[in-house]
């Protein structure tokens, strides 16, 4: 038998057309040996495959493009491969299909936030009648096929159309189709003849029960022509692509809050992972249909509070066992332990706030003599042996290097005594160590049951048809065990941050290493796919932290400890004739080194300047100073600081005082040395340049030409590399997993991003705070895209209650021209201030609008917390801030507040973002 394939794709000069499948005709799913299709009028393509002596009762296949001269693919079709039932009771399988293209909008929801949480569960599908073929002559058999993402059980599909055999557009004599478990594609078979040549149909979503009609497709009739039967039994399959449906886009509410800001009365003065059930539950309850959280990766450096920050993970793979519920890990022998685990529940969580030391101390504890009891029965259990066989190519490495970091006191592995520089041989070794190997297994303990639980939240949340949302960071922390085990993918010699922005002035230094995205190409970003899939078990949407590092990353000296003096690589930096062909004298001093003048330092110093003066700098001219050798950096002024002891709070506030001033020094450049060039001819401008005082001390003419460089390099000449870079990336994540994809685009965002995001499904960040468009001071949800998120915070800002506090002109000016409203603002936001925000961004046309819970109790005067200032969860600008804010409430008896939970869950209902499909 053979199988005809045919579809409609306009190529370019130079670009073939090609179908790779399962069997080795089809080049074993191998796109290097993919078959060349035929080119035909009218954008059509065909190729024929005879599968003669196959076995094969199903076939997988994909199209790709390809280049003709390079042979490289230039473009691939959207998500998994497509199936074919091969009857070898045919002579021939004719197939149409419609070529998926990446960027379409329904491909979101064949993401596994629709197909396993909200649309997810059983299929109402009528079985399908198999058809019987003639023995006497040859018949044609036509199966209708057509993907419907969005659709709940209790409701079906049919196949209308102008003829009998379709019901004559009769819905209720439809053709009922059949949906596979798991599958989104439903179908339906029919014999059909010649005199309905010109046939015309459409698919409808119609209630099982009632036959009530609840989508009927958009737009024109789908049309058919009906061949006659020729020598062959002939199945003609057509594929239909999307559903059309008729009604206004799908649009969802989620909520946000971290793992530990959770509170409930079985707590251990911490959120664990079993109590996002209890979040699903209060969330399903309110029609909510997203519950995000921040990252829950194992952060444990320092044993300190320190290690509260959730962005700087010690692995990309294992879950911190801050969130573990130590009873359902296991109970000890000891009724006295367990009296004093039950006190202790008492006392942590009677707590207004996390205490980070005294949690951590105590279930590390706890888990130690829990291990010690159950070791044994751990080592022999079955699933323990499958967690650690499937896991083991980073659960080993992070296993040893967590012993190592208790062994010697730090997670530098540059200082350890031993295993400085990771091999598998010495990790296998340990491991099987009778000395080391119950220590080192402890960790392996603990993230199975970490595993576990977080495991039974995530299957929670789907069997509830709630989605789980996770947050992916940018980057890697440098004392990690990913920089030990594996160094050659990361730049160690620098560190990542992102430029300033309007809640942290002075830009972000976040310390992590960038990435060697030359290294990572190598084996096809192996190292984000495995990312991506390991976290596919968990979430079924996830947050890119900072996704604009895909595109360019920012770079910060090792020797900075503010982000001022970073640059975006890679980059097209100036060069210095650029300045001259402008007429601009290049005064490489004046522009690159610090500018430091007698007549402002009275001002940044007060009484301390000739403290200053004497102690940091070197007067060169008259009036004119450089910074001495030994202070010649950030990073040496910290240190210096770091190692004064003050007797006093006022001396320690004068002492941060100077430094910050000093480092404020350090910043007055206009030109900086561009990374990856050593002939001193390329330079990139210091971001935020026109704030300082260098650039508004230069003459009119030269401030004129910088500026025009600089916003050439910062918002022009970039653009198609940034876009090429992030085309090169961020397609490994994507093709990776089928989770439902959101990118945190804030910030300085070049103009390739929303394009480049569009066409990857990528749905963006709207921050009514942070516009998009710079002209203006606040963006308006009703402007939001549909593929976006759209919120009134997030966890680094402070949340709408302690925002309209902050600065009474501007939020007055929020008052007057977002709200519309006459008349002076309250000087608080009042409840009924944050229904209307809260309104705004219910009713704007984005896909998710996800709300922090503070801003979602504001709306309640009597269920609100008091303090406004007490609800922020972190403050970017404070580099070592404490993570440590708790929800006031414990959940159970949130789930109890009936009257705030109806009200809310109208309004949501209201909004149309609560609908079935």
């Amino acid at each position: 038998m053979k199988v005809r394939f045919k579809v409609n794709y306009f190529t370019q000069w130079g670009q073939r057309l090609y179908i790779v499948g399962s069997v080795a005709k089809m080049g074993k799913s191998d796109v290097n040996k993919a078959i060349p299709m035929e080119a035909l009028p009218n954008g059509n393509w065909e190729a024929e495959v005879d599968l003669k002596g196959s076995r094969v009762k199903q076939l997988e296949y994909r199209y790709v493009l390809k280049d003709e001269y390079s042979g490289n693919v230039v473009a691939e079709e959207h998500g998994e491969d497509r199936t074919l039932d091969i009857n070898k009771e045919f002579d021939l399988i004719k197939v149409e299909d419609s070529w998926r293209s990446t960027g379409e909008l329904s491909n979101v929801f064949t993401s596994s936030a629709f197909s396993r949480a909200i649309f997810g569960g059983k299929r109402t599908s009528t079985k399908q009648k198999k058809i019987s073929l003639s023995k006497t002559q040859k018949e044609m058999v036509y199966r209708f096929e057509v993907m419907v993402p969005r659709i709940v059980e209790g409701y079906e599909v049919r196949v209308v159309g102008n003829i009998p055999a379709l019901g004559n557009w009769d819905l209720a004599k439809g053709v009922k189709m059949s949906c596979e478990e798991g599958s989104l594609t439903w179908y339906a078979s029919l014999k059909l003849k010649v005199q309905h040549a010109h046939l015309k149909y459409k698919f409808v979503i119609v209630n099982s029960k009632t036959g009530e009609v609840a989508n009927y497709e958009q737009g024109e009739d789908r049309y058919l022509y009906v061949e006659a039967a020729g020598e062959d039994h002939v199945m003609q399959v057509v594929s239909g692509g999307y559903f059309r449906y008729e009604a206004a886009p799908w649009k969802g509410v989620g909520v946000a809050l971290p793992v530990f800001s959770l509170r409930t009365h079985q707590g251990l003065g911490v959120g664990e992972f079993l109590d996002i059930k209890l979040l699903v539950d209060w969330a399903k309850h309110t029609g909510m249909r997203l519950v995000q959280i921040l990252p829950v990766n194992d952060t444990i450096a320092t044993h300190t509070w320190v290690d509260s920050y959730p962005y700087a993970a010690i692995s990309v793979y294992a879950l911190h066992p801050i969130y573990i519920n130590l009873e359902q890990t296991g109970k000890l022998k000891s009724k006295k332990r367990m009296t004093e685990l039950s006190k202790k529940k008492k006392e942590l969580n009677a707590l207004e706030s996390v205490d980070y030391d005294a949690v951590m101390d105590f279930k590390m504890a706890y888990l130690q003599e829990l291990w010690e009891e159950k070791k044994a029965s751990f080592y022999k259990d079955a699933k323990a042996k499958e967690f650690l066989k499937e896991h083991e190519g980073w659960l080993k490495p992070y296993a040893v290097f967590s012993y190592q970091r208790e062994l010697y006191g730090t997670p530098d592995f540059t200082q350890w005594k031993s295993m400085k520089k990771y091999t598998k041989t010495g990790v296998d070794k340990l491991f099987s160590d009778k000395e080391t190997k119950d220590k080192i297994n402890f960790y392996v303990f603990v993230q199975y049951h970490l595993h576990l639980q977080l495991l039974e939240a995530a299957e929670y949340a789907r069997a509830n048809q709630v989605v789980l949302k996770g947050d992916i960071p940018i980057g890697i922390y440098r004392h990690s065990a990913d920089a030990w085990s594996e160094p050659r993918l990361y730049n160690m010699d620098g560190q990542a941050g992102a430029p300033p922005d309007d809640f942290a002035v002075n830009g972000q230094n976040w310390g992590f290493p960038t990435y060697n995205w030359e290294e990572m190409r190598k084996d096809g970003y192996q190292w984000w796919v495995s990312r991506m899939t390991h976290l596919s078990q968990y979430f079924d949407a996830f947050r890119i932290d900072h996704i604009l590092g895909f595109f360019r990353i920012w770079e910060i000296p090792l020797d900075s400890v503010q982000g001022l003096l970073g640059q975006f690589r890679p980059a097209i930096p100036l060069h210095v004739d650029e300045f001259r062909n402008r007429g601009m004298h290049f005064d490489r001093d004046r522009l690159c080194k610090p500018y430091i003048r007698e007549h402002f330092l009275g001002e940044l110093f007060g009484e301390n300047t000739a403290e200053v003066k004497d102690t940091f700098l070197n007067e060169y001219a008259p009036g004119c100073f450089e910074f001495k050798d030994k202070f010649d950096s950030q990073r040496k002024i910290q240190d210096y600081f770091a190692k004064k002891q003050p007797k006093s709070e006022d001396e320690q506030a004068k002492n941060d005082a100077i430094r910050d001033a000093l480092y404020h020094l350090h910043n007055e450049v206009i030109l900086i040395p561009a990374l990856g060039y050593e002939d001193g001819m390329h330079y990139v401008p210091r971001v935020t340049a026109d704030k300082s005082r260098t650039f508004r001390e230069l003459g009119e003419f030269d401030r004129h030409i910088i500026w025009e460089l600089y916003i050439d390099y910062f918002f022009h000449r970039q653009e198609g590399l940034w876009a090429e870079q992030a085309m090169e990336k961020l397609p490994a994540i994507t093709n990776a997993t089928d989770m439902l994809i959101c990118g945190e685009d804030l910030g300085m965002v070049p103009a390739c991003v929303p394009g480049v995001m569009d066409a990857l499904n990528i749905l963006s960040l709207e921050i009514q705070r942070m516009p998009k468009d710079i002209e203006k001071e606040f963006a308006h949800p009703n402007d939001y895209p549909y593929m976006s998120v759209g919120s009134p915070s997030t966890h680094d800002m402070s949340t709408v209650r302690g925002w309209w506090e902050e600065n009474q002109e501007e939020t007055q000016r929020f008052y007057n021209h977002m709200m519309g409203h006459w008349g002076g603002a309250p000087f608080f936001c009042d409840p009924w201030v944050a229904e209307e925000i809260f309104n705004m961004h219910l009713y704007s046309p984005s896909m998710w609008a996800i709300f922090p819970l503070q801003d979602i109790m504001a709306i309640d005067g009597e269920l609100r917390r008091e303090s406004a200032e007490d609800e922020r969860i972190n403050i970017p600008a404070i580099k070592h801030h404490y993570w440590k804010y708790r929800f006031h409430i414990n959940l159970e008896d949130l789930m109890k507040e009936n009257g705030f939970n109806d009200r809310l869950r109208d309004m949501i209902t209201k909004a149309g973002r609560n609908t079935p499909f």
